[in-house]
Parts: structure tokens; sequence; C-alpha cells
């Protein structure tokens, strides 16, 4: 099932992709929450604008270090302990949609974009065996890691829009071994594949359930590629992943 969240005249509401048809059949109420109940609304896939298919309620969670290094091969890394990879939050203020502009904050010079799976939580989750993780899992999506190149973490990774996600999350994706893209103005510029990863994503999500109680709604940022990150304003960013879809942006800068 393929999941997004439209712009109406009613205000943002949920709505499962009909790709036969090429529609969106609109719902009642949120999906995760409450009863899956369509409303009789459709709208075709052309006319439809979508925002962030989940807003979190509570968090966005990254990790980094999860990839092998620039030049290097997964045979040939040595593999990071669950300790040593980078995990960092960020506030759901930091979320957009498909379409929406990345701003470039005007004290950061220089900032990168990263390409990551990103994966919904369904249900409250603390300390969860890697074995029972996938029941914590509601879909996937795919995000962008919106980076500034600074010492502090915080400033980096937190400001206004540094974190799209979209465009649709699709709840029967298998995580396991999907295509990540990036490009800027239609070149490429990073690529990798999930089985890529150090761990899987059930050990991500068992791992960071220890650390802290994972909420319903919260998203994981899984890990980028290795590649040129690097963005300026003025021009486009996509990222894609394989069985999601494509989340463009345009990148402006802060006056």
């Amino acid at each position: 099932m393929k999941i997004a969240r439209l712009s109406l005249e009613q205000g943002p509401r949920y709505a499962v992709l009909d790709e036969e048809n090429a529609q969106y059949l609109v719902l009642a109420d949120d999906p995760m929450f409450g009863k899956f109940e369509p409303t009789g609304q459709r709208i075709a896939e052309q006319d439809a604008r979508l925002v962030a298919p989940m807003l979190p309620r509570s968090k966005v969670v990254g990790v980094a270090g999860t990839y092998p290094a620039p030049g290097m091969s997964v045979a040939d890394r040595d593999r990071p302990t669950l300790d040593d990879l980078l995990v960092f939050l960020k506030p759901n203020t930091a979320v957009i949609g498909p379409n929406d502009p990345i701003v470039l904050p005007s004290w950061a010079p220089q900032v990168d974009h990263e390409v990551e799976l990103a994966v919904v939580i369904g249900r409250v989750s603390k300390d969860v065996p890697v074995n029972r993780a996938a029941e914590a899992i509601f879909g996937y999506t795919v995000a962008n890691d919106v980076t500034a190149r600074l010492e502090s973490l915080t400033r980096a990774k937190t400001f206004d829009t540094a974190c799209p996600v979209g465009p649709i999350i699709d709840t029967s994706l298998d995580p396991s071994d999907v295509q990540l893209v990036s490009r800027v103005n239609g070149e490429q510029r990073r690529a990798g594949r999930t089985s890529e990863l150090a761990y899987s994503i059930p050990e991500l999500v068992s791992y960071l359930s220890t650390l802290f109680t994972l909420l319903p709604g919260d998203i994981i940022l899984t890990g980028t590629p290795a590649g040129d990150g690097q963005i300026e304003a003025g021009q486009s960013v996509e990222v894609e992943c394989e069985g999601i879809g494509i989340l463009r942006n345009p990148v402006v800068r802060q006056d």
C-alpha cells in the first residue's frame, strides 16, 4: 500500500494511491491512528499536490556511518559496532514535503544533501528484539538529510527545511536491497543500495529502541551512500528510492 498526504481545500488529508487508475483515494482519518476508511473523494495522480507524508509528532532520528566510506567496498570495510554509529535528532520543524524549497541558512557556507531510506515507526517501541522489529514499522519513505558543514551537529542538522520527506509511504516495501540515488540538476551525485548497510533495518530499529522510546510517527534516517553532496541556491535536488519514488526540492538561500 502506498500512502500519501494531499493538500486539499479542507486541509491536508491522507490518501492511498490506486496505481491501476492513477488516482488517490482520500481517507477520512490518519491510517496510522484511525480506521482505514475512504471518503469516496478521488484525486487524479497528475492533479495531486503532495505534502510530507508524515509529520512526526515526536522526532526524526538520524544514523550516520552505516555505508562504506568513499572509495571503499562493502567487503573491504571494517564493520562498525553499533555504538560507533553516530546517532542524532532532527526536530519536526525541519520536515518539508515534495517541491517545498530547501532554504540554505545565511550562516552556513556549505550545505550538503544526503539521500536516505527512511523508516516510519507505527507503534510505541522500547527495547525491541531484532526478530520483532518489523512489528514496530509502519512503512518506508525516502528522505533528504540536509546538513550544513559545521562543527556543531545541532546547528548543522536541525534548521528549518533540513529534512525533506516523501513522496509517499510504502507499507509493503522490502527494504533489504533497494537502490538509492540522488541528483542535482539532473546529474547523479550519490548512489548505493540498502544491502550495503552495515546493519539491517530491523537491527537499526532494535538498537535505537534501546537508546530511547520510539513513538508512532517517528522517522528513522538510515544513512546515505558516499558521493558529492554539496548543493547551492538555484539548484534542484532529487532523492530517489527504488519502489518509493522521487522526492524533488528546489534550493534557495536565506536572505
